[in-house]
């Protein structure tokens, strides 16, 4: 077996700082379609829920890189590009939200 790409603490850093970005991420995405829900009903509901199910999938990817740059230093974009389909998901249903907002006045 080769030694890990970094012996340091970087790489346990690096997946604590994705397990906050995804839980904030999550957490948001269940609140604003919480919020939302009356403004949008189901939409609102789905959307959260993509944001959650997303931001988990993304922390899944990220903890699968880090134990592979644990054991030979290989990385990938997987987990970026999920967390950023989960934001532009809860991002959606928040514009909606506002726009819905702007209809009823």
């Amino acid at each position: 077996m080769t030694a890990p790409l970094d012996p340091g603490l970087q790489a346990e850093r690096t997946l604590l700082a994705w397990r906050r970005t995804c839980l904030a991420v999550g957490v948001v995405g269940v609140v604003a379609a919480r919020f939302a829900a009356e403004a949008l009903g189901a939409a609102a509901v789905a959307l959260g829920a993509l944001g959650a199910v997303l931001a988990a999938a993304t922390h899944l990817a990220a903890m699968r890189r880090y134990r592979r740059a644990r054991s030979r230093g290989a990385a990938d974009a997987r987990a970026l590009g999920m967390l950023t389909a989960a934001v532009l998901a809860v991002g959606l249903g928040c514009g909606l939200y506002v726009l819905a907002g702007a209809w009823t006045r």
